[in-house]
């Protein structure tokens, strides 16, 4: 496809840095996630309304970061990611505690989780760094990607958020494949990793090791571990085909399903709409993910492209990691399903990422007709 033949192509023209296609995709899926969630959320007005200003709070910002040429982000990257990693420190030693893990900076008036900048801040420091190397990568530039990745990865597993350190691995680890590192190192990656398995279960949490155990034997513990796994399953199979019908779902409305707002949405979306209703999220995921592939694909730069292909790859791996884990196929790792989970902070993050990736199509389209 010609890039003039593009929606965007004529968007810039009116001083708007919007891909229209990308943005009435993500105003689709945010819709239809707005009505499963009144649902979930007990058909209560006050849930949807904080839901409905954190949706708009993200498009602003959105709209906001797509205006910022590429060439800026490219400048502030190294800043970000050290202050980041600052933050990331600032957590482990006056992080508020909740829930027995130590993962919020409170500063009174504003309480934020720092692990959220990474998944934006690791693709983009190493994007910035494989920009200046020549490609294919050499070993030690292979080196000093991953160890950009791996060192907060470690700082936020340590919290610990296993569910954010796993996306940011994913965010930093699309940046690498996109770059042309060969997926046979993946695949070597992931031998090792399972034949240290054994070594390395002895560092899990206690919660981390009953997880994988869940897993692989939900029925050992009905009422306890294997319950919220259990409970996702009888609402997903419940539904058919074409499901119950929007606000008859039995399991979220009685409380046998946790977290029906939040990571387990997918289930009642499952329950009440049915096989249809699930298509329908992983079709509008699936479709988000291949604008956002087209854009990076027409990126004018290494550093944009690789960017690009690196958040959007992070958006839709959410995506997948969460439908996986819902349907018992992942463990639970706390990983909220894109622009449908009740939720904030993930919603302004995958906002940013968009506004972030329209910045990239749009002022490419822009660079071009100066090209010209």
């Amino acid at each position: 496809m010609r890039i003039k033949n593009s929606p965007t192509y004529k968007l810039p023209r009116l001083g708007l840095h919007i891909d229209l296609p990308l943005m009435i995709l993500i105003l689709l899926l945010a819709a239809f996630g707005l009505i499963i969630l009144y649902s979930a959320g007990g058909q209560s007005m006050a849930v949807l309304m904080r839901q409905s200003m954190r949706l708009i709070s993200a498009f602003f910002l959105m709209f906001f970061l797509s205006f910022i040429p590429p060439h800026k982000y490219k400048s502030w990257t190294p800043t970000l990611y050290f202050i980041g990693l600052l933050l990331l420190i600032a957590v482990m030693i006056i992080g508020r505690i909740g829930k027995g893990a130590q993962r919020w900076l409170d500063l009174g008036f504003f309480r934020f989780q720092p692990s959220e900048i990474m998944k934006l801040a690791v693709p983009m420091m190493i994007a910035w760094y494989i920009d200046k190397k020549k490609i294919p990568m050499s070993l030690p530039t292979i080196i000093i990607s991953a160890s950009l990745m791996l060192i907060p990865c470690a700082l936020i597993a340590k919290q610990p958020d296993l569910g954010t350190a796993i996306m940011v691995a994913i965010a930093g680890g699309s940046v690498l494949f996109a770059a042309g590192l060969a997926w046979q190192f993946f695949a070597l990656l992931a031998i090792s990793g399972a034949v240290a398995a054994p070594f390395l279960w002895h560092f899990l949490h206690d919660y981390q090791k009953k997880r994988l155990i869940t897993l692989l034997h939900p029925e050992q513990d009905p009422l306890g571990s294997g319950y919220h796994i259990i409970q996702s399953k009888i609402a997903i199979g419940s539904g058919g085909t074409f499901g119950k019908g929007w606000l008859n779902g039995t399991q979220a409305h009685l409380n046998f399903l946790p977290e029906h707002a939040t990571d387990f949405i997918f289930a009642v979306c499952g329950e009440e709409f049915g096989l249809i209703g699930g298509i329908i999220i992983i079709t509008l995921l699936t479709i988000i993910a291949l604008r956002g592939i087209y854009i990076a694909k027409n990126a004018h730069s290494t550093f944009t492209r690789l960017l690009a292909t690196s958040l959007i790859s992070t958006f839709f791996l959410s995506g997948f990691v969460n439908i996986a884990m819902v349907m018992g196929v992942l463990p639970v790792v706390g990983i909220p399903l894109p622009l449908v989970s009740y939720g904030g902070t993930a919603m302004l993050t995958f906002f940013a990422f968009f506004g972030v990736i329209m910045s990239i199509g749009t002022h490419h389209i822009m660079f071009e007709e100066k090209v010209r």
